[in-house]
């Protein structure tokens, strides 16, 4: 039972909530949809204002979801209009934190997931795919989830897999190749054995030939061999991130070396890539047999230590057990080695 002056004071809170989300948002949007390579600057400043003046999870949510619904939609986005979107997050990420990144990865990664097992029939795949190439592109993510997805495709290996593997090869091949050549060859290996054994199964080879020679001209470095490869816009956008970027840490640091698998499932084991949201979700170990632990340190102890524990307000069984390893210990190696236990 909720008494009703609680209850209006709560209805209160929420319209009031409801309301600043629903600035918030419109600022948000504002924002995005000025968004252009001249304005970038000022735009991620009034961002990291904005970010300053709310709380981290409401523009986190705000963001990500103003940016989805900008550059996932059912035609093909502009290459150059989703960089710079995927900029923007990545000096954000860069100079806010790395939640920031993180979030809008996820969220990227887990529809990109439920698209593909959908068989939707637009082009949300391929933008979704563009968002997460140009997030290592720009350095939010390491390469390990590129990889990642490649492999995932590969196992599939339809048509529609082996478009979505030139999309992804074409915009950040020769950067994995840099980043982890000897996985690149495998993954290579892997295709090639996957397509002689397939070659049954699809009616048009000639797409199939086409992605084994643009892998080819990747294991090889010949950027000639890809039609239509510009390296060109990246490199000037990045070199836009550098200016824009304050800190010093603009590079492998705060790269999220993430697995696709850690990301699917991070409602279940938490997010480690975060600081402090490693326990959000089902705890991973059951609590019965924590507390018969933290019970079985206490009982060892004198009930001397016990009531000083209880004068100095140790009121839960950690705190108890914290107390007594550090009173009782002979020295801190001890305490350290109990501790640890």
């Amino acid at each position: 039972y909720v008494p009703p002056q609680i209850k209006k004071a709560q209805e209160t809170v929420d319209d009031k909530k409801r309301e600043e989300l629903g600035r918030l948002k419109k600022m948000v949007n504002g924002l995005i949809n000025r968004l252009s390579e001249p304005n970038l600057s000022s735009i991620s400043g009034q961002m990291e204002e904005l970010y300053m003046a709310n709380s981290r999870k409401d523009m986190n949510d705000t963001l990500t979801e103003t940016l989805m619904n900008a550059c996932v939609t059912a035609v093909a986005m502009p290459a150059r209009l989703v960089m710079e979107h995927v900029l923007l997050v990545s000096i954000l990420h860069h100079n806010v934190g790395i939640e920031v990144g993180a979030h809008f990865l996820e969220a990227v990664v887990k529809k990109f997931d439920e698209l593909c097992k959908s068989d939707a029939e637009g082009k949300e795949c391929e933008n979704l795919l563009a968002l997460t190439a140009h997030l290592y592109n720009f350095h939010v993510v390491h390469c390990l989830l590129i990889f990642d997805i490649l492999k995932k495709l590969v196992s599939t290996f339809t048509e529609k897999e082996i478009e979505l593997i030139l999309f992804l090869l074409k915009n950040v091949g020769f950067s994995l190749r840099k980043d982890d050549a000897l996985a690149l060859k495998e993954l290579i290996t892997e295709a090639q054995r996957k397509a002689s054994t397939a070659e049954k199964k699809f009616q048009d080879q000639t797409r199939v030939r086409f992605m084994l020679e643009t892998m080819l001209a990747l294991r090889n470095n010949d950027m000639r061999k890809i039609p239509g490869y510009d390296p060109e816009p990246v490199e000037r956008l990045r070199k836009l991130q550098r200016a824009l970027v304050h800190s010093s840490g603009s590079g492998k640091d705060t790269q999220l070396r993430v697995s696709l698998e850690s990301l699917l499932s991070a409602d279940q084991v938490g997010r480690w890539w975060i600081v402090g949201s490693s326990w959000s979700g089902a705890p991973m170990i059951s609590d019965t047999k924590s507390q018969a632990q933290q019970k079985l340190h206490v009982g060892k102890v004198s009930s001397k230590i016990m009531e000083l524990a209880r004068k100095q307000r140790m009121n839960t069984d950690i705190r108890r057990s914290i107390f007594c390893v550090l009173m009782t210990s002979e020295d801190f190696m001890d305490a350290f080695e109990k501790l640890l236990k």
